[in-house]
């Protein structure tokens, strides 16, 4: 191991044991980007690979081209959207049976998230259940180019959880020299009237090649089955904001989130035919691009498996195309303990599209 590698491991060793999410307790507010030295992602992923030597090493999974009459001038815009398991609620309350205690550790799962960032690059990256932001992801990843947010749940259940490192909340980050912040917004979604403990994060990004702007916005909307109406008004606010801040669509749009909420819900028919003309990008992926993946979610817990379809990346289609998207996890792959689990870090897949803006925006339908 090289002198400069030897300092990189030292920058990552000091990110996992460190406690700097407590020295934050203005969690509301977006954190600057810290001025360090930046991290070569080649030497990043080499000391994630040598922290995970014992592991089994992580599946692949390829990109499908979506549209090949793309012609646009400029490089597309990769966004991942990802909801990463905090720790504390792998740890400590999720119980997943068929997961061994030592694929949860955070030295090793914290590099195996990094991995899934750095073998896939995303010029923005959409997250949530983050709950190692201030000392881990955002000194991290701001030393690759990234500019972040976060913002937390006002009642964050890993409070709960003994030893834990802060609340979870979602968190956006983008590559600055690719985009320049336009505007942002921190949303506590509300329904029936009601503030709830579930919030969005919504950003104005202009991209440096083009000068076009669009919104990106990051969700994570109430779990649990019989709480379908309190989503759909979570759904409405939010739509209801993103008008908005997009004037009425005429700035583009990209939602990611983990919506809890299975295609047949009426949250998700609320995005399908909101005046905001949204598409689900991964449709695309079906042999007739309007079915949603079988799964985005696989687990076993004591009350038995859970495979459900819950993560989106929505996309302003009259704007927008997909040009790739990354295929997802094979039932072979995943395996018969489901997820998390040694070869992957969280319950919850990663979903990575390549957008490209249309050249002469369609007409609103």
């Amino acid at each position: 191991m090289g002198n400069g590698t030897s300092r990189l491991y030292s920058a990552l060793t000091k990110t996992l044991n460190s406690s700097a999410a407590a020295q934050h307790p203005e969690y509301l507010v977006s954190a600057d980007p810290e001025h360090l030295e930046p991290i070569d992602p080649k030497e990043l992923l080499e000391e994630c690979r040598a922290v995970l030597h014992t592991r089994p090493p992580r599946y692949q999974r390829g990109f499908v081209d979506i549209r090949t009459d793309c012609l646009s001038s400029y490089p597309p815009i990769r966004v991942m959207q990802w909801n990463i398991l905090a720790q504390a609620l792998g740890e400590g309350k999720d119980n997943f049976v068929q997961c061994p205690v030592e694929a949860l550790k955070w030295e090793e799962r914290k590099c195996l998230i990094l991995e899934e960032f750095l073998a896939y690059q995303p010029d923005i990256l959409c997250l949530q259940e983050v709950d190692h932001y201030f000392d881990t992801f955002q000194p991290l990843l701001s030393r690759l180019g990234y500019q972040g947010t976060f913002f937390p749940k006002p009642w964050s259940p890993c409070l709960d959880v003994e030893h834990n490192n802060g609340p979870d909340g979602c968190a956006l980050f983008f590559l600055q020299n690719r985009f320049k912040l336009i505007n942002s917004t921190n949303i506590r979604l509300t329904a029936m009237t009601l503030k709830t403990n579930q919030v969005a994060i919504a950003q104005t990004l202009e991209c440096k090649e083009s000068g076009r702007q669009f919104c990106v916005a990051v969700t994570h909307l109430k779990a649990r089955t019989g709480w379908e109406r309190f989503r759909s008004a979570q759904g409405c606010d939010l739509l209801q904001n993103l008008q908005g801040i997009t004037q009425g669509a005429k700035i583009p749009l990209i939602v990611c989130g983990d919506f809890n909420a299975e295609p047949t819900e009426e949250v998700y028919k609320h995005f399908a035919s909101s005046s905001l003309n949204l598409n689900s990008a991964y449709k695309l992926l079906s042999p007739d691009g309007q079915s949603e993946p079988p799964y985005t979610t696989w687990k076993i817990r004591t009350s038995g498996e859970c495979r459900h379809t819950l993560d989106y990346i929505w996309y302003s289609r009259h704007a927008l195309s997909v040009t790739s998207a990354l295929e997802l996890l094979t039932e072979e792959q995943i395996g018969p303990s489901r997820l998390p689990s040694f070869h992957y870090p969280s319950d919850h897949l990663s979903l990575v599209c390549d957008f490209s803006f249309n050249e002469e925006p369609k007409e609103l339908l």
